[in-house]
């Protein structure tokens, strides 16, 4: 009789639990699972036989790490992300993660081989050519505040993707899928009418890569139309054009990333006076210090805060709405931390990144 020293495993499998691993999560399959986390470190998923033939493990892994940038590093503390998906703003989270699967997938040709194959592939199946905007097939799913909401979330969630714990190993799950796929294509059939084909036959072409390094915009989306001249992170300098976002040059003619945006609006935006941050800090000697003194907390150096209760600066009004645009009632006499918050600034993309702004 033949002794076994070795066991097949798929590398699929491999690049994905290895990643969860990384990342900090121990797999564990099991009957009855489906997929969980227990808040210590322990993603649990459904044995192969209780899952559908679309289901990937690469997938399920893919979607609970999604879940995990949308919620949050604490969220690895809470059982399941600390989600019941009983209340509506759990269904919004639910949309966020299924927006950041897809951003984060279809620019490697994955969009359809990594999509959600639960009740909630319908809302994917919805999307638009840019999942960070709404389409109008979405309105089946929710209104405009609620995308607004889910887009947000989004957002957040992929400016989370290059940050502890999920750099670098989420992206290089990711891009070893996508290396893993660009191997197979010349084995896959050319055409099949079988309906329930290998999900490998799936795959889409890749975007392609933008000089700066982000993927190039898919068909469709707005920054196809663009270029990196008319984006609100391109700054021009004596040595020409550089991008904020992926601190590389690039040329004002070039043609733009996915992640371009439209010309910067303090009115629109107000990050960096909302829950960007928590505090200001103002110098004892700012002249903001004698003129406004009520309205800030004495710190242990002598020097002063302007808190930001409820998350917003006291002065801020507005909500960023074409009816009530965001206004600082005392911009005029700001202290110098507000002035040195330069529009398309790093600072002024950390406080957009952190409220879900920009990506």
């Amino acid at each position: 009789m033949r002794t076994i020293h070795a066991r097949y495993e798929d590398p699929l499998d491999r690049i994905w639990i290895t990643c969860a691993e990384r990342v900090g999560l121990s797999l564990v399959r099991e009957a009855g699972a489906y997929a969980s986390t227990d808040g210590r470190g322990t993603l649990r998923i459904a044995i192969p036989s209780e899952l559908d033939a679309d289901d990937s493990l690469a997938q399920m892994i893919f979607h609970e790490l999604c879940h995990a940038l949308v919620e949050g590093p604490d969220a690895f503390e809470r059982e399941d992300w600390g989600l019941d998906n009983t209340s509506d703003d759990d269904v919004l989270r639910e949309h966020a993660c299924i927006r950041t699967q897809a951003f984060l997938a279809r620019s490697r040709g994955l969009g359809t081989f990594l999509a959600p194959t639960t009740d909630f592939r319908a809302f994917h199946d919805a999307l638009g050519a840019d999942p960070l905007v709404r389409s109008e097939a979405e309105a089946a799913f929710n209104d405009a505040r609620g995308a607004a909401r889910s887009i947000e979330l989004a957002k957040k969630a992929i400016a989370r993707v290059d940050t502890r714990p999920w750099s670098p190993h989420l992206t290089e799950a990711l891009d070893a899928t996508a290396s893993l796929a660009d191997t197979l294509r010349s084995f896959l059939p050319k055409a099949t009418t079988d309906p329930l084909a290998s999900l490998w036959t799936k795959l889409e072409a890749p975007s392609g890569r933008h000089a700066v390094g982000f993927p190039l915009p898919r068909e469709g989306m707005e920054a196809s139309r663009r270029t990196c001249g008319d984006c609100g992170f391109g700054v021009s300098s004596s040595r020409g054009l550089r991008c904020r976002k992926a601190r590389r040059a690039t040329r004002a003619d070039a043609a733009a990333c996915e992640r371009w945006e439209p010309a910067l609006r303090c009115e629109d935006c107000g990050a960096c006076c909302r829950e960007a941050f928590d505090v200001i800090e103002v110098q004892k000697n700012d002249p903001f210090a004698r003129a406004h003194r009520s309205l800030l907390v004495v710190r242990d150096d002598g020097s002063f805060d302007l808190p930001r209760p409820g998350g917003r600066c006291r002065p801020l009004s507005g909500d960023g709405s074409s009816e009530a645009p965001y206004r600082c009632a005392l911009h005029a006499e700001r202290p110098r931390t507000c002035r040195d918050f330069a529009v398309g600034s790093d600072a002024c993309l950390t406080a957009r990144r952190r409220v879900g702004r920009s990506t």
